[in-house]
């Protein structure tokens, strides 16, 4: 297994995994190959896109799982040596490679491409209900930031306010 920055060559490979996250997160739906590889192309991959996608590749070529990061400055650290950051956006592996240590060479990967490009510090969030992907996590010695929540607006805009309404 090789862990790298995606190339072409791995796309369509790629795309069958974005696939299956598709129907991981959203039960029983199906995503047409077409979406997906324009959504690929794009926009997590296009020159603009903040994203960098990192694929495991089996031997004989086949993505094996992908973590998406995408590095950040903090807002409230400016010393040097605390500022750059790593927002891991997503870590799947394919259902079939899950145990098998694809995910822990990914996270090895962001975790030394987070030293050589001095990031304080990798961030991510994981489902609550997901109970395997946080034992995954804290079987490699991350913490839960308890002081933190998330949050989403979705849909409609809330309507406009004015100041002190």
């Amino acid at each position: 297994m090789r862990i790298e920055i995606v190339s072409e060559a791995q796309h369509e490979s790629l795309m069958d995994l974005l696939c299956e996250l598709h129907t991981y997160y959203n039960k029983g739906s199906v995503v047409a190959r077409e979406v997906v590889r324009e959504h690929l192309l794009e926009h997590l991959l296009s020159p603009g896109s903040p994203l960098r996608l990192v694929v495991a590749i089996s031997d004989d070529g086949v993505v094996e799982g992908f973590a998406a990061i995408a590095p950040t400055y903090s807002l409230v650290e400016p010393m040097p040596d605390r500022r750059r950051q790593i927002q891991l956006k997503e870590l799947f592996v394919r259902s079939a490679w899950r145990g098998c240590g694809v995910g822990r060479a990914l996270m090895a990967w962001v975790a030394q491409h987070a030293v050589d490009t001095g990031c304080h510090r990798v961030d991510w969030s994981v489902k609550a209900s997901n109970a395997r992907g946080i034992a995954f996590y804290e079987g490699l010695g991350a913490k839960q930031v308890v002081d933190r929540l998330s949050y989403r607006l979705s849909g409609p805009s809330p309507s406009e306010r004015s100041c002190g309404d």
